[in-house]
C-alpha cells in the first residue's frame, strides 16, 4: 500500500513538475525576448548612468584601422606623350586609428553634442611595407592649384606656370608613403600661402591626410535614445546646422541618419541605414541586400545602391549634386577648398564603363571595393564589418599649363583609395575579456529568434566604496554552436576549479577556456601565424589587450 501511495505521489509530483515546466516554457517564450530587448535598450541608449556602455561610447576601447592603397603610376613619361596611364595598386598601408569623444554636452531635448577626435599610428606589421616606400602619383598640389586658378588673369596664370618650373614641380610626384600621407616640405606651398593666402587648407606641410590627423569631423548633436530608442545615434545637427549648403537642391543638402558608426537596434529587411559623412560632404543611405552569417552570427547585409554616385541624367534625384560627370563620380569641389576632387568607389566599381577605359590596371570587385555593412538585425547596433571604400580622383583642365601638361586634358588621375576605419567584434565576450573583468555569473537563454541564444554575463563594478558592488549584465546573441560549446566549457571549468582559487586565478581559467572555445567555433583568420604563437587571450590585462589588438588587426 505504501509503495502504491509512493508511486501515486511520485506521479502527481511529476505531473505537477511537467505542468510547471510547460507553463514556465510558455511564459519564457513570450517574456524572454521582452527581457532581452529591455536589456538591449538599456545598453544601447546614450546615458552617463549606464557605466560601461557609456564609457565604450565616449572612449572607444577597440582599435579601428584605416587601410590606404596607392595607385602607383608606372609610365609617367609615356603619359606625357599621350599614352594611357598604367597603374599598379600598392597597399595596404595600415594605420591604427584612436578615437575619443570630447566636449560632451547633454541637452534637455534628449540629445547630446560632442566632437570625436582621431589620431593615426602606422602599423607596419599589417602593411605591405613601411612608410619609406616610394610611390609615384599625380602631383595634386600642382594640378589642383592650376585648376583652382584657371579663371585668373593670363599674367597670373603665366606666373604660376613659371613658378612650377622654377620649383621643379611637374605633373607627377615620387615621394615616400609617409610624406605623401602626413606632409612634406614644399617651396610651392610657401609661395602659394604667401601670395595666395587661404587657397590651401594648410599653412605648413602639404599631405593628403595632414589635416585629418589629431583632428575632428566637426560637432555632432545626436539623439540619446532615452525617450525613443528608434532615434538613438540619429543626427539632430552638425556644426549647429540642420542642413548644409554645398549642393543645388534642398534634398541633397539634408543631413540624414546617424554619424556613420552606430545605428538603432531592431533592424528589418525594410530598414535603411542613412548616415551623414563630413568627408563626402553629404548624406548617404545603405539598403538591405541579403541575409548572411558572420562568424556564426546571423546578419543582414546593407549595401550602397547603384544610384549612390549616379549622375543626374541616370538618376534625377542626384541632379542637385551636379555639375556631373559620368555616373560613378561625385564632385566635392564645393566643400574641399574649391579643389577639383572627385570621390567614387575604388577601381571605379559600379561606375560608367567609360571611366575604366581611361586607365590600365583597374580591377573592380564587389567584395573588395563595394560599400557595405553587415549588421545583426535585432540584437546589436551596426558596428561590425563596415567596408567603406572611397577613391579620390582629380580632374584636370590644362589651359593654365604649359605644353607638357596638354596630354592631361579632361582626364582622371588615380591617386589612392582608402578603406575607412573599421572594427569587428562579434562576441561581446572578446571585449569583456580584453578588459580583464572578473565574471561572476554566466546565463544562457534561448532567444527563439534566428536560432541563436543570449549570453548574460554578470560583472562586478566597484562603486565609491570598495565594499559595495553592483552587477551589470551585458547581452549578446551567439550561434547555438558557439553557445553550447561555451556553456559546456564554462560549466566544466566551474566544476573543476577549486574554491580556494582567488578571482584572478578563476579569471585566468576562464580566459583559457573561452579562448579555446572561441578559437574552435569562431577562429580568427591569422595570416602568416606561427605554430607556437601564444593564444590571443591572456590573464594579464595589458598582455591581453595587446594580444587581442594584434590578432584582430591581422
Amino acid at each position: 500500500t505504501r509503495m502504491a501511495v509512493s508511486k501515486s505521489t511520485l506521479s502527481i509530483v511529476l505531473i505537477v513538475l511537467g505542468g510547471l515546466s510547460v507553463l514556465f516554457g510558455t511564459v519564457l517564450v513570450f517574456v524572454g525576448p521582452i527581457i532581452i530587448d529591455d536589456q538591449i535598450v538599456k545598453n544601447v541608449e546614450i546615458n552617463p548612468n549606464n557605466g560601461l556602455s557609456y564609457t565604450m561610447w565616449k572612449d572607444i576601447p577597440v582599435p579601428f584601422f584605416m587601410s590606404v592603397y596607392f595607385f602607383h603610376i608606372v609610365n609617367p613619361d609615356e603619359i606625357l606623350k599621350g599614352e594611357k596611364p598604367t597603374v599598379v595598386q600598392r597597399g595596404p598601408y595600415v594605420y591604427r586609428e584612436k578615437r575619443w569623444k570630447d566636449n560632451i554636452t547633454f541637452h534637455d531635448n534628449h540629445t547630446v553634442s560632442y566632437k570625436e577626435y582621431r589620431q593615426y599610428f602606422f602599423e607596419e606589421s599589417m602593411s605591405v611595407g613601411n612608410e619609406s616606400d616610394l610611390v609615384t602619383i599625380p602631383n595634386m598640389l600642382v594640378l589642383g592649384a592650376s585648376v583652382m586658378m584657371e579663371n585668373m588673369p593670363f599674367p597670373v596664370r603665366l606666373l604660376l606656370s613659371a613658378t612650377f618650373k622654377s620649383f621643379e614641380e611637374g605633373p607627377f610626384l615620387t615621394k615616400p608613403v609617409g610624406e605623401l600621407m602626413w606632409g612634406y616640405d614644399s617651396k610651392l606651398v610657401d609661395f602659394l600661402n604667401k601670395y595666395f593666402p587661404g587657397m590651401l587648407p594648410t599653412s605648413g606641410k602639404f599631405g593628403l591626410f595632414a589635416e585629418f590627423n589629431n583632428s575632428n569631423a566637426g560637432q555632432f548633436t545626436v539623439f540619446t535614445g532615452q525617450d525613443d530608442i528608434r532615434k538613438v545615434h540619429m543626427v539632430d545637427s552638425w556644426n549647429g546646422l540642420k542642413s548644409v549648403n554645398y549642393w543645388r537642391s534642398e534634398q541633397c543638402n539634408m543631413i540624414n541618419g546617424t554619424a556613420g558608426q552606430m545605428w538603432p537596434p531592431f533592424m528589418t529587411k525594410e530598414s535603411t541605414m542613412p548616415f551623414y559623412s563630413p568627408d563626402a560632404c553629404r548624406s548617404m543611405e545603405l539598403v538591405y541586400q541579403r541575409p548572411g552569417m558572420s562568424r556564426g552570427i546571423p546578419v543582414y547585409r546593407f549595401v550602397a545602391p547603384k544610384t549612390l554616385f549616379a549622375n543626374g541624367a541616370d538618376y534625377p534625384p542626384n541632379e542637385g549634386f551636379c555639375p556631373c560627370r559620368q555616373s560613378g563620380l561625385l564632385s566635392v569641389r564645393t566643400c574641399r577648398h574649391n579643389s577639383p576632387v572627385f570621390i567614387s568607389h575604388p577601381h571605379f566599381f559600379e561606375a560608367d564603363p567609360v571611366l575604366l577605359d581611361t586607365v590600365n590596371g583597374l580591377r573592380p570587385n564587389e567584395d573588395e571595393h563595394g560599400l557595405f555593412i553587415d549588421i545583426h538585425p535585432v540584437r546589436k547596433p551596426g558596428t561590425q564589418n563596415k567596408n567603406c571604400d572611397f577613391n579620390i580622383h582629380v580632374s584636370f583642365q590644362s589651359k593654365l599649363l604649359e605644353m607638357e601638361f596638354l596630354n592631361l586634358i579632361d582626364s582622371f588621375s588615380m591617386a589612392l583609395w582608402v578603406k575607412e576605419p573599421t572594427h569587428t567584434h562579434e562576441h561581446i565576450l572578446d571585449l569583456v575579456l580584453s578588459h580583464g573583468f572578473s565574471i561572476t555569473d554566466v546565463q544562457i537563454l534561448d532567444t527563439l529568434l534566428f536560432r541563436s541564444y543570449a549570453c548574460f554575463i554578470s560583472l562586478p563594478f566597484p562603486q565609491l566604496s570598495s565594499s559595495i558592488t553592483r552587477t551589470v549584465q551585458l547581452t549578446h546573441s551567439f550561434s547555438s554552436h558557439f553557445c553550447d560549446d561555451f556553456s559546456n566549457t564554462f560549466n566544466m571549468m566551474c566544476l573543476s576549479s577549486s574554491p580556494d582559487l582567488d578571482a584572478d586565478q578563476h579569471l585566468s581559467l576562464l580566459n583559457t577556456a573561452c579562448s579555446e572555445v572561441l578559437n574552435t567555433t569562431a577562429p580568427l583568420k591569422l595570416k602568416k601565424s606561427k605554430p607556437k604563437t601564444k593564444s590571443w587571450l591572456y590573464d594579464n590585462i595589458r598582455s591581453l589587450r595587446q594580444a587581442c589588438s594584434r590578432a584582430e588587426r591581422k
